[in-house]
């Protein structure tokens, strides 16, 4: 690993600090070296405050150390004025003569102009280091820029015989029947937290009655994204509590939108899964967990709109129910909690 890999990999490492809280804004870390020494560091905590370069700057003790060293930073720098202003101006002003760049920007607000920027100010500007990592740091944000739709995340757990739910009974009380142990469904909590959506179909919602927040975990509650084509989810629901920020999709007209409750209406067609998206990129969400039930996970797997998946496999068996989705388990890592199989799928070549 050479002298711009070793303070790129520091930048990536600082940058993952804002997981989960710098939405709709990248993670980003900084770090200024003089000498092959640090001398400051810094990354993006959240959306509306200072960015990596500006900690970076602050915590440098000797600022005359600027003019001779170089600053580092994961994501090209921004060139334009959005909540904060942009950081090209910043390194420019304090005369840092060398910047080294892991990856460009893919926003079109940047996307090169501010090494652009950079370049015609004097400045001496590397860019592409430890790219692959970088991109991987942001993944949900190339793929919101670069594909214009969300990060897509399938997840569910089944049981060792296949099935996502036993057959319910009649009368049968709103509420999850669980696969996995309670450490996995922690798990699943700490995921929302780090995602900016949820989303469910209509059927989980009419059986479990879920409040896909992160009662568990410590951390943000996703946005809550509900199918509900005919209007079937009763209002008691737990999804129209008005806690969250909540998107329905219905095949209706519907006027009863409140702050946190949206109601959207599509087309629900055979094609479904892309108006969905549209309106979520719409929606500034960059990346979201599709939950269940069955028929929605294997519509966004039967168009290949997914990007990667995370399978509960629990020591149960149900013999007979809801059977859980078919995907083909290429690219996959498997670990364990307690009795519990995970299975982590990505669905790249």
């Amino acid at each position: 690993m050479n002298r711009h890999e070793k303070y790129i990999k520091r930048c990536i490492e600082l940058a993952q600090n804002g997981f989960g809280t710098t939405y709709p804004n990248p993670m980003v870390g900084s770090v200024i070296v003089y000498e092959d020494k640090i001398i400051g560091e810094g990354w993006h905590k959240k959306a509306g405050e200072p960015h990596a370069e500006v900690n970076a700057v602050r915590s440098v003790t000797d600022k005359s150390l600027l003019k001779k060293a170089t600053i580092y930073v994961s994501l090209e720098p921004c060139s334009h004025f959005g909540k904060t202003p942009p950081c090209c101006d910043l390194i420019i002003a304090n005369e840092i003569p060398n910047v080294v760049v892991g990856t460009v920007d893919p926003n079109e607000k940047v996307a090169g102009n501010g090494i652009k920027k950079l370049i015609a100010a004097g400045a001496n500007v590397t860019v592409g280091i430890l790219e692959k990592e970088c991109h991987e740091l942001n993944k949900r944000f190339f793929t919101f820029h670069q594909k214009k739709r969300p990060y897509i995340i399938l997840k569910w757990a089944e049981t060792q015989d296949g099935f996502l739910a036993p057959e319910k009974e009649i009368n049968q009380e709103r509420q999850p029947i669980w696969i996995t142990n309670k450490y996995s469904r922690q798990l699943v909590h700490k995921w929302r937290s780090e995602e900016q959506a949820v989303l469910v179909g209509t059927q989980t919602v009419i059986d479990d009655n879920p409040k896909l927040n992160t009662r568990d975990w410590s951390g943000s509650n996703p946005v809550r994204v509900i199918l509900d084509q005919n209007n079937r989810i009763s209002k008691d629901s737990f999804v129209f509590d008005d806690s969250v920020k909540t998107i329905v999709f219905s095949k209706y007209e519907n006027n009863s939108s409140t702050e946190n409750t949206i109601f959207e209406k599509i087309d629900f067609n055979e094609n479904l899964i892309s108006p969905i998206l549209n309106v979520l990129y719409q929606h500034q969400i960059q990346s979201v967990i599709i939950e269940g039930g069955r028929q929605t996970l294997q519509s966004f797997i039967d168009q290949n709109l997914w990007d990667e998946a995370r399978i509960f496999t629990g020591r149960t068996n149900f013999e007979k129910g809801i059977k859980a989705p078919i995907i083909q388990k290429k690219h996959t890592i498997k670990t364990t909690i307690q009795n519990d199989e995970l299975f982590y799928i990505t669905n790249h070549d």
